[in-house]
């Protein structure tokens, strides 16, 4: 089985975020492997780990330092590696890296891909669904269990729901984003990390994906980030004591002329 696993680096979540210029400045700050892409790899490496002729392979879109993250990966168990990297692909919109990603998937085949749920830096949730409608493949999201029929050739899916979950089979090829709760990831052992310095990560430009940044971001209509700002600071709690008549009273009021909600 042919395994893909889309992976990203992000910023640390415990890192203090400041914003400089209408962006985020991460000068100084520690990456780490995106958390929901290690709920994939992990995930891959159970089913190779039942089905020993299983071959992994984790892609990864985006700067020079996103090598950091594809070796965290090899260093957990998975394969080999390939990174777009090129300097075109700066400040594209997840649309378009959706699409780049096809290309680069399509040449490597495959049988499964695993995404993360999200990034935990953007939250948009969009690489994965956008990838399958590219692949023109299945895609289940928020997958919390995940088995295959005797054969191998049905994948038995349970995805988290509000209030619940459900179960959905889905034909392989498939792809699947994945959530906490799926798998408990594994910790690198020293072998591990010791053999992912000395693996090969494979480079695709791109010339190799045939993108033309003045003409396929026009084609594809790409979304620009205006900026970003931090939320506005919160005032102080204001705790209302007493009997309950009054104190509902006196919320009501500061609710009606204070936060202007009422």
């Amino acid at each position: 089985m042919r395994i893909i696993v889309c992976v990203k680096q992000v910023i640390d979540t415990a890192a203090r975020i400041e914003i400089k210029d209408s962006n985020v400045d991460g000068t100084g700050l520690s990456r780490v492997l995106n958390p929901y892409d290690e709920f994939a790899v992990e995930e891959a490496l159970k089913i190779r780990e039942s089905k020993p002729d299983t071959n992994i392979t984790l892609i990864s879109l985006g700067p020079e330092s996103f090598s950091d993250a594809l070796r965290a990966g090899l260093a957990m168990g998975a394969d080999k590696a390939v990174h777009l990297l090129d300097p075109a692909f700066d400040g594209l919109d997840s649309l378009t890296v959706s699409r780049l990603l096809g290309k680069a998937v399509e040449s490597l085949g495959f049988d499964l891909i695993f995404c993360g749920r999200q990034s935990v830096d953007v939250d948009m949730a969009q690489i994965g669904p956008a990838l399958a409608v590219y692949l023109k493949i299945p895609c289940v999201t928020v997958v919390t269990d995940l088995e295959f029929s005797e054969n191998g050739s049905v994948a038995i899916a349970t995805r988290q729901i509000e209030g619940g979950s459900e179960i959905i089979e889905s034909p392989i090829p498939v792809l699947l984003t994945c959530q906490k709760g799926l798998n408990q990831p594994r910790l690198p052992s020293f072998k591990g990390i010791m053999a992912a310095k000395k693996k090969q990560i494979e480079i695709i430009d791109a010339g190799k994906l045939g993108f033309v940044p003045s003409v396929t971001i026009n084609e594809a209509s790409t979304a620009i980030t205006a900026g970003l700002e931090l939320p506005l600071s919160r005032n102080s709690v204001e705790i209302f004591d007493g009997p309950i008549n009054d104190s509902v009273a006196k919320l009501v009021k500061a609710l009606r002329e204070k936060e202007k909600v009422v």
